[in-house]
């Protein structure tokens, strides 16, 4: 019997299974117990499975590479905050920052205007369906392919040489005096051309969960604007986007938390060279290239110290949005 077919087997069966009988030894452990008592400790032994789970798979390794940052190379000595001070200091780390503050800015917006902006125009067509299948098209594409489709689509060839990079072809063609651009080499535009990637692949997914929200304004409420006499524009800016607020704030959150942690794109089309670096790639280079530990996991505790003031600003706002409910 082949691996696959025992994984399948497990997962079909064992799991359920498993379930099955953790949830009969909880029943039987608390049955003797006072009624009151088995109130407080059933929640706390159901969780048990999870929480042992959490703990293996993200609480401990969060403090391993916490206590690894503070190590040297080979995690033999203890170097405090050397491995910090390196990170916060070194050029290619603060244009690893920078580039990552680039794409917190610019693919955010980006990729939230645009789903937005989509979501409100095939809201007013009869082939809704089909305009946000293509939109959403890229979504179903691994981001390595992706990456690999636009690399083609940047490719350079020198000046007087066919172009085989869609985008130089095209800009030749109906600019014969331009040259091509090296748009993964050319310092001023190379970063702007990854973010471009990565909004294409993102703009499907803020414009499916904005369009659900869309979906959810009373159409009796927007007719009403347009019968007191409010312009299209009014509506949106004065209906539509308030309602829309907090969907819009949650699909940006979620791209902040990708721009942060962004990867896959410069790794594949630049594996950050002419100053497309970013924190992430950084980390994989001094884990898997120079084999630093200790580097590697204090970049690896910055960038998770990143999130959190995002998440915490989530939180609060969900918190708010509940006391006011």
């Amino acid at each position: 019997m082949s691996g696959t077919v025992v994984m399948a087997l497990i997962v079909v069966v064992g799991v359920p299974a498993a379930q099955i009988g953790y949830a009969y030894l909880v029943e039987a452990m608390i049955r003797p117990l006072p009624e009151k008592t088995q109130w407080k400790i059933r929640p706390w032994l159901w969780l048990a499975p999870a929480l042992g789970f959490l703990g293996v798979f993200l609480i401990y390794p969060a403090l391993n590479t916490l206590w690894l940052s503070v190590r040297d190379a080979r995690s033999e000595q203890f170097v405090g905050l050397a491995n910090y001070v390196f990170v916060l200091t070194d050029g290619t780390m603060l244009i690893a920052f920078r580039n990552n503050l680039l794409w917190l800015v610019f693919f955010t917006f980006f990729a939230v205007s645009f789903g937005l902006l989509m979501a409100v125009l095939t809201d007013r067509v009869r082939y809704e369906a089909l305009a946000k299948s293509v939109l959403f098209m890229p979504m179903a594409i691994s981001f390595v392919a992706a990456s690999v489709i636009w690399k083609f689509v940047y490719e350079f060839r020198p000046a007087g040489v066919s172009q085989i990079g869609l985008l130089n072809a095209v800009l030749t063609r109906l600019l014969p005096g331009v040259p091509p651009v090296a748009w993964l080499v050319n310092l001023a535009v190379n970063n702007v051309a990854l973010i471009v990637v990565a909004v294409w692949v993102w703009v499907g997914f803020c414009l499916v969960i904005l369009s659900a929200a869309l979906k959810g304004i009373d159409p009796q409420l927007l007719e009403a604007a347009r019968v007191d006499g409010c312009t299209e524009w009014q509506v949106f800016w004065r209906i539509i986007l308030p309602i829309l607020s907090t969907t819009i704030v949650v699909v940006a959150t979620t791209m902040v938390i990708l721009a942060l942690k962004a990867f896959d794109v410069v790794y594949v089309m630049t594996n950050g060279n002419f100053n497309t670096e970013v924190i992430a790639n950084r980390m994989y280079k001094e884990l898997f290239n120079f084999r630093h530990f200790g580097r590697a996991s204090a970049i690896a505790v910055i960038l998770f110290l990143t999130t959190i003031p995002v998440m915490g600003a989530n939180i609060r706002r969900f918190r708010g949005q509940e006391a006011v409910r």
